[in-house]
């Protein structure tokens, strides 16, 4: 997955500061429903990845039913906490 065509699938551009809010609400629910309806684990994984970046990701125990893919979820969650630059 590619994260610019992500980008421009849900919000019709890969400059995020352009999207007016209500269609970034209603990308981000599109983002939701796909997730919920993804069976591949890296493509789930991917679009969880996205959504958790905007802030939109759905819990954990919600987005993933397998214990393995909930511990690299939360592995990420802290590589992206670290590697974000403090404020």
């Amino acid at each position: 997955m590619d994260l610019d065509d992500q980008l421009r699938r849900y919000f019709g551009t890969n400059d995020l500061t352009a999207v007016p809010g209500s269609a970034l609400a209603a990308g981000l629910e599109h983002m939701r429903v796909d997730l919920g309806l993804e069976k591949d684990h890296s493509r789930r994984f991917a679009l969880w990845t996205l959504l958790h970046s905007l802030g939109a990701a759905p819990d954990l125990d919600v987005a993933f039913k397998d214990p393995a893919d909930r511990d690299a979820a939360r592995n990420w969650m802290e590589l992206s906490e670290w590697l974000t630059p403090d404020e």
